[in-house]
């Protein structure tokens, strides 16, 4: 008999062979648009140290008009939670560290940002490092912290380096209906190009289709989106099905303070649920699935 997830691969669109689609590969490209612009990142991790014991964090980018920040949220508890300020001109201090503890963690935050550089988004991509310890034990690093940095700092050679996972990525977004962002689904895979479309009368078109693209290649193409407003499609991706589900209700019918929403989720072949809200992180499963949230908000 053939395992379930050669049955639904045969269904799915595969994103990584070029005939797949048999959309044209460039209904996502637009040379006339410039992608909405990140408000704000949320990236939730599940962090294992060496005692068995777990931990859920949730650090978040965000920037508007008057300020720009990172927090970071450990578990439910509210009074183990980091906030700074990296709007330079409210906070001069881009480098430092801040010892948090509580009667079931003992945490402790390293930052520098003080090189940090950004594209349109909130949140760096270069040039900046944060990085925290737990109970002693390092639990996070993100961004550039070298090896050097690491055994000063450290003592890397005798500090227990926690397993860490990243398990959810939420992204909100505004201005017009173009957004283009980057995923890598898996530890194994490679990161991946998604760009998000709604077409509409402007183009020529006499009712607004929806385009979700992955490394150039549509893996689906909505047409008539007033009625088919929510959905969902699998697709195949670096050995994973992966369900890609659209909500964009309120673009039409609530377009004053709705926004759409677009997630992608891996998932077993033996789970068939879709579009279920469930605890992130899964005692009872070895495997942890990684999910992409994009709340787009349209610019009137």
């Amino acid at each position: 008999m053939r395992d379930i997830v050669s049955c639904f691969s045969e269904n799915a669109i595969q994103v990584s062979h070029s005939s797949c689609s048999s959309y044209s590969n460039n209904a996502c490209i637009s040379p006339s648009l410039t992608p909405s612009v990140q408000n704000a990142v949320s990236c939730f991790y599940k962090i294992i140290l060496s005692t068995k014991k777990q931990l859920l964090a949730k650090v978040s980018w965000c920037k508007n008009h008057t300020t720009q920040g990172l927090s970071i949220k450990f578990g439910n508890d509210p009074s183990t939670s980091f906030k700074l300020s990296t709007n330079t001109r409210l906070f001069r201090k881009m480098k430092g560290n801040k010892l948090i503890e509580s009667d079931t963690v003992k945490i402790e935050v390293f930052w520098d940002l003080s090189s940090a550089k950004y594209e349109l988004g909130p949140e760096p991509v270069e040039g900046f490092y944060v990085l925290v310890m737990v109970d002693s034990e390092i639990g996070l690093i993100l961004g550039d912290v070298g090896e050097e940095t690491l055994t000063k700092k450290f003592k890397t050679s005798s500090t227990p380096i926690a397993k860490v996972t990243l398990i959810s990525r939420q992204e909100h977004c505004s201005g017009n209906t173009l957004y283009a962002t980057k995923a890598q689904f898996c530890d194994t895979g490679i990161q991946h190009d998604i760009v998000i479309r709604c077409s509409g009368e402007n183009e020529g078109l006499k009712h607004p289709v929806l385009s979700v693209c992955i490394d150039k290649k549509t893996v689906i193409r909505v047409k008539r989106l007033q009625w088919n407003f929510r959905g969902n499609q699998t697709i195949f991706l670096d050995g994973l099905l992966v369900d890609l589900l659209w909500d964009v209700h309120d673009w039409f019918y609530n377009p004053g303070s709705g926004y759409a929403v677009f997630m992608f989720r891996t998932r077993s072949g033996m789970d068939s649920r879709l579009w279920l809200e469930e605890k992130l992180v899964q005692k009872d499963q070895e495997r942890v699935e990684f999910s992409l949230l994009i709340y787009a908000s349209k610019s009137p």
